[in-house]
């Protein structure tokens, strides 16, 4: 089975279904108009919900299928889960074969090696914003000023802490968290 994209609806499928279906490809599911870093792909959904243990998906060029390696890397371990060989014929890969498999265990390990370069920099630069004494997350909501007022609020008897939670515009679990703390 064929896969073919289009990222605008002034373009046409003409040269990849020809290839598609010089390969040998019988049914070939389409997507025109839609971007390769869009996931969600009504063609590419119903080509993969289609395909079973044996099939091969066939693609003209790897971009065709995705545009982020992560994001083609995921789908190819998917498809190979499930029994389903995969082809990119520019790119002369195909997992069927030990050669194409190779080919996608190194573009497996790339993208490992991309994640954990990604986490290392995220980690150096909050340790580092830790050490100039940024406070990292999302803004208290509580701040203690609030936590002033709310206290005030609930020692003048005059308010429950459901009452004061909505005087503050947060959730009265957000007020219990605040006064145990």
């Amino acid at each position: 089975m064929g896969y073919a994209r289009v990222s605008t609806d002034e373009q046409n499928l003409d040269m990849q279904r020809t290839a598609l279906e010089g390969a040998g490809c019988v049914r070939i599911f389409e997507d025109h108009g839609i971007s390769g870093s869009a996931t969600m792909r009504p063609g590419l959904s119903d080509a993969l919900h289609t395909m079973t243990a044996g099939d091969s998906l066939v693609v003209w060029k790897l971009d065709r299928l995705g545009r982020s390696l992560g994001h083609l890397v995921g789908l190819l371990d998917d498809l190979g889960k499930r029994g389903v060989g995969f082809a990119s014929l520019t790119e002369s890969i195909d997992t069927t074969t030990a050669g194409g498999r190779l080919v996608f265990h190194m573009m497996a390990a790339l993208s490992e090696f991309e994640r954990s370069l990604i986490i290392e920099r995220t980690r150096a630069g909050m340790s580092a914003a830790r050490r100039r004494g940024t406070r990292l997350g999302r803004p208290l909501k509580m701040t203690p000023e609030r936590l002033q007022k709310a206290r005030a609020l609930l020692d003048s008897g005059a308010h429950s802490k459901r009452s004061v939670a909505a005087l503050l515009g947060v959730h009265e679990s957000t007020v219990r968290r605040a006064l145990k703390g």
